[in-house]
Formats: C-alpha cells, sequence, structure tokens
C-alpha cells in the first residue's frame, strides 16, 4: 500500500529512518526480501482461507449448519482484528523478524493440527487459536517494509507483499478444494499446512535481520492511546467502514456460493467449486490497475466506480445460468481487490498517525468478515441464496453510497508542502 512515506515512520513509538545503509531497489538485499515477503503472504492467506471450499465437507463431517460452518472462518478473522491490535507491541519488545517467523511456524502446525480434530469444538478451538498466530504478521510485515527498505523501493515491496497474500488465498482456497475431492478434508489442511511450513522456511533464511529498528517495551495504555487519533478525522472513520463492508461482502459471497453451487440444480464438487478461487488471478491485476488509475486521476473519481461494479457483481448473482454467476463472481472480485487497494492506500496518505490508522483498517476489515459472513451464514440457512444475495445487495449500495460521500470529502495534506500536491489529494 501506499503509506505516504516522509523520512520517518513509526509503529506504537518505535521510529524507522531511511539512510545509506536501507534496502535499495535492484540489490540482492532487496531479492532477498521479496522472496520472504511474498513467501510471509502467502503463508498466512493460505492457511486463513483454505477452509473456504470445505465449509460444505464441514457440514457434511460434524452435522452442522452452514452458518455454523462459516465460523470455521468467520471465528478467525474475528479474532485475528483483535490480536492484530497488540500484534505491533509484541513486535516492539520482540523485533519484527522474530515476531513474523514465531507467527508463521505456529499458523501452519495449527493447520496440520486443525486436519487431526475430533469433533466441531476442537476444530474452532484451533481456527480461533490460528486468529492469535496469524496477527504477528500483516502490520508487522508493513512496519519491516517501512522501516527497512528504501523510500522509492517501498512501493514494490508492498506491491510483492499484497502479490503474495492474494496469491495465497487463491492456492490455499484452490488447493484445499481439490485434495478435498480427491482424497477428503484433512488430507487437503495437511497439504496446506505442510506448504505453509515450506513458505516459513523459506521467509526464515532469506529475509535480512532489521538494521532500523531497537527493540523497546510500549506500555499497552500509550499504544492504544494512538488508537484514538484516526477516529477524530470523518474521512477516515468512512474509510473503516467502507473496509469493513468491502471484505464482509467478498467473503460473504465467496463463503456461499460453495453452497449454492453443490446443491441442486448444479451439483459441483469441491474440486470445481475450488476451482472457482482461480478468479482471484483478475483481482491481482485489478489491485494494481486500478491503484494506478486512482493516483493518476484521483482515488475520489475513481473509488466509487470500484463500488458501483460491486454492486453489479452482487446483482449478477441473482442469475441461474452459470456462465453468469462466473461473471458475477469475477465481476465482484475485480471490484473487491480494486476498491480494497485505493481504500487502504487512502488510508495512509490521508491519516497523520499512519500506522494506526492501517491497523485500525485492517481491524475494521476482518471484523467485517467475521460479522457479515455469520449474518450471510443465518440468513442463507433460511432463505437460501436469495436472501444472502439480497443481504449483500444491501450492503453494496451503502457501500456505494458512502464512497460518494467520500467524493465530496475535503483533502487533508499530510506530507511536507512540496509534496503535498504531488496527486492534488490527500
Amino acid at each position: 500500500m501506499d503509506q505516504g512515506l516522509g523520512s520517518a515512520e513509526t509503529l506504537n513509538g518505535v521510529q524507522s529512518t531511511h539512510d545509506s545503509k536501507a534496502i535499495a531497489l535492484g540489490t540482492p538485499a532487496f531479492r532477498r526480501v521479496n522472496i520472504a515477503l511474498f513467501g510471509a503472504g502467502l503463508s498466512t492467506f493460505s492457511t486463513l482461507y483454505c477452509v473456504q471450499p470445505l465449509m460444505p465437507a464441514f457440514s457434511r463431517h460434524y452435522d452442522v449448519s452452514p452458518a455454523d460452518s462459516a465460523l470455521s472462518l468467520s471465528l478467525t478473522t474475528g479474532v485475528l482484528a483483535v490480536a492484530m491490535l497488540f500484534a505491533g507491541t509484541l513486535a516492539d519488545r520482540f523485533g519484527r523478524k522474530p515476531v513474523m517467523t514465531a507467527s508463521l511456524l505456529l499458523s501452519a502446525l495449527l493447520v496440520l493440527a486443525t486436519g487431526l480434530a475430533a469433533d466441531w469444538p476442537a476444530l474452532l478451538f484451533m481456527r480461533a487459536l490460528l486468529g492469535i498466530t496469524l496477527s504477528g504478521v500483516p502490520a508487522v510485515a508493513m512496519a519491516y517494509i517501512n522501516e527497512e527498505l528504501e523510500t522509492d523501493a517501498v512501493g514494490l515491496g508492498m506491491g510483492l507483499y499484497i502479490g503474495g497474500s492474494a496469491v495465497g488465498g487463491m492456492s490455499g482456497r484452490l488447493l484445499s478444494g481439490v485434495l478435498a475431492s480427491l482424497w477428503g478434508w484433512r488430507a487437503a489442511l495437511a497439504a496446506v499446512g505442510m506448504g505453509a511450513l515450506i513458505a516459513t522456511t523459506l521467509f526464515w533464511r532469506s529475509l535480512p535481520s532489521s538494521r532500523h529498528f531497537t527493540p523497546r517495551h510500549t506500555p499497552s495504555r500509550a499504544a492504544f492511546a494512538g488508537l484514538r487519533e484516526p477516529f477524530r478525522d470523518v474521512g477516515l472513520r468512512w474509510l473503516f467502514a467502507e473496509g469493513f463492508l468491502l471484505m464482509g461482502i467478498f467473503v460473504t459471497y465467496y463463503d456461499y456460493l460453495g453452497y449454492r453451487l453443490m446443491a441442486a440444480p448444479y451439483r459441483f464438487n469441491e474440486a470445481t467449486v475450488g476451482l472457482l478461487f482461480s478468479v482471484y488471478l483478475v483481482g491481482i491485476f485489478s489491485s494494481s490497475w486500478m491503484g494506478h488509475k486512482a493516483g493518476r486521476i484521483g482515488r475520489r473519481k475513481v473509488f466509487w466506480t470500484a463500488l458501483a461494479l460491486l454492486l453489479s457483481g452482487v446483482l449478477l448473482s441473482f442469475c441461474k445460468q452459470v456462465p453468469l454467476i462466473l461473471l458475477s463472481t469475477t465481476v465482484l472480485t475485480f471490484a473487491f481487490f480494486g476498491g480494497h487497494s485505493i481504500a487502504s492506500s487512502w488510508v495512509g496518505r490521508r491519516a497523520h498517525a499512519k500506522t494506526q490508522a492501517a491497523s485500525l483498517y485492517l481491524f475494521f476489515y476482518y471484523l467485517g468478515s467475521a460479522i457479515i459472513s455469520t449474518c450471510g451464514g443465518l440468513v442463507y440457512a433460511r432463505f437460501g441464496w436469495t436472501g444472502t444475495g439480497g443481504l449483500l445487495c444491501a450492503l453494496a449500495i451503502l457501500a456505494l453510497l458512502i464512497s460518494w460521500r467520500l467524493r465530496t470529502l475535503v483533502p487533508i495534506h499530510t506530507l511536507a508542502p512540496s509534496e503535498t500536491t504531488a496527486h492534488g489529494e490527500r
């Protein structure tokens, strides 16, 4: 994400500066950072989302409803949202690389253990623990990039990390769906867990140790006091709401699309449903393409088009023909990744307390996944896709209205005077 960096950044009070020893573009160290963080993003989001195509299998094996089965993901993202508020303080004390390495290792082991769950409560308990262990990667990785890379290398470094995250989300879903249809859901989780262990080893061996960071103990009261600052800006409050709605709509759509397509009249199997997640490739393109467009002609002029496309994708989902359902999925995925790319970078450029604002955006982002997905499951159990699609349609309209409101947002200049007019807006 474009964090609107100046010469210094802070994470919960820890300062980082870019000097002659910072990692530059094209150097061997820069390539090592990119390999490591691509692997971190891949491991994190494959372990987080690998259960999504397995939800119908969970319903059959444990005899639970779709809403209960969706807890295997929404519980993880809900715990992750809260735990990320503490992850920065932990990384301040013990260091960036140690916290991320421990997070990735424990998460991979938990996925392997989840495949051995004897009953449904045990599986949910391990998925809740996964939310805690995964919290040590997203915000901490962003802090590492901002601290260790030269300013002109930060954008590419962040983009490759986000690319790894998108590939991880796609591959985790795709791999688990295909393997579940061949050898069952336990084997699918075992494969994802082993892949995560390999990615963790790659991360540990490749990532250079921090050189612009000194461990520091930050009192919890001081850390949480900094989280109040972003709420003073009405624009940031609207952007937090957009993150909540974007992620909630996106995850809920994919959660119950599998149930819809595995039921009559479609009767798809897990492998076919898993292959649908290859649509993520469209999202990987849209995040960079729409982000570039927003940088050229302004976020206010582009962001609302992503939300209009999101609504169009939801409306198309009411069609019963498979090609139109696939088109709906493609449009919605394109819109989500593009909208998330613009909103997250807008938060970074608008906020004074950038790290705190980014943490809060991620908090509401994952909270939306947990809450809206659970509500969508309750609606699906009673009204089927008509009810869930209607809920998503209402939320997409709300998100579009907020994006239209953001078009009139008064700009805030957060950089030095010579830099604030680079894009004409904040």
